[in-house]
């Protein structure tokens, strides 16, 4: 197993932490006007955790300040808080690695489900995302890769990049993509593009919430099926496959997410491919690109108030 470097989550939707090996991961959302809940892995038996991490994605609060909670009744700490300057820093994500509360209990655990109570500090906490990483020796070689920070709403590139040639009609190949995307509500939607193919315009929701400020979150995560190809906004669970979009020989997946709406944050995208792979992010706009978005859209944000 190898891990990547650990970047900054200053920039935009970059790779945050890549690994190699017989990898599995596990992702999760959860949201609530109540600040509190369950949020769950599903981790099989005879796995070793290598990491987890909680995401709190956040509207309304443009300097991170006072977002955190509890994750099984223990403080999570020492979070790394990303605005999105796209959205006037109006909307952003703050990471907790919480590996440490995790990893004792799944180790050791029977494998399956396994459910985390959470709090939430703060109601400009718009909910959250688990996502857990392992190890298990049944499973096949394999690239899993978390890009966080943010996605430009003008639109944000990276790619998946192979040194051997694919072969996506080989048995057992796979290549999924799962996002986390915060305030976001009925007729909020992204698109998201794989090699050339637009796969979804209608990225976006609040599955894992509900449709009440402070709960507006969607997670593609374990208990979630593939969205079909060019979904409604009611089949899009953010969770793709994206094996009919590879072709033999292909040497790399590229991606370009975008919002059209300029008021949804893609916090956190998951890659899991098999072979092994070097996961980055590609070009992004101009910083003047994002203060001409900025200029109206803020004003706009920061009046509009939604209601249960």
């Amino acid at each position: 197993m190898m891990m990547g470097l650990v970047l900054p989550a200053s920039a935009a939707l970059t790779t945050f932490q890549q690994y190699n090996g017989n990898i599995g991961y596990s992702a999760d959302g959860f949201g609530s006007r109540f600040q509190s809940g369950t949020i769950s892995a599903s981790v099989p038996v005879g796995s070793t955790v290598l990491a987890a991490y909680v995401y709190s994605a956040i509207f309304q609060n443009i300097t991170g300040l006072n977002v955190g909670g509890t994750l099984n009744g223990t403080e999570m700490s020492g979070g790394s808080f990303t605005s999105n300057p796209s959205v006037g820093g109006a909307l952003g994500a703050t990471r907790f690695n919480v590996t440490s509360i995790v990893k004792p209990i799944i180790d050791v655990g029977l494998g399956g489900i396994y459910n985390f109570t959470i709090t939430e500090r703060s109601p400009t906490q718009d909910g959250a995302a688990l996502v857990v990483v392992y190890s298990n020796g049944s499973l096949p070689t394999s690239t899993f890769a978390i890009l966080d920070g943010f996605s430009a709403v003008g639109g944000d590139s990276f790619s998946a990049n192979f040194a051997t040639p694919l072969n996506p009609s080989a048995a057992g190949f796979f290549a999924e993509m799962a996002l986390g995307i915060g305030f976001s509500f009925t007729g909020q939607t992204s698109t998201v593009n794989v090699n050339g193919t637009i796969i979804t315009r209608n990225a976006g929701g609040f599955d894992d919430g509900s449709a009440s400020e402070g709960a507006l979150i969607t997670v593609g995560g374990f208990d979630d099926p593939f969205s079909p190809f060019l979904p409604s906004f009611a089949e899009d669970k953010e969770r793709y496959n994206l094996v009919p979009q590879i072709t033999i020989g292909d040497t790399s997946i590229s991606f370009r997410t975008n919002n059209p709406t300029n008021d949804d944050n893609i916090f956190l995208a998951m890659i899991h491919v098999s072979g092994t792979a070097t996961v980055g992010d590609g070009a992004i706009p101009e910083p003047s690109t994002y203060a001409l978005m900025a200029t109206g859209i803020l004003g706009l944000f920061l009046a509009r108030r939604r209601k249960a």
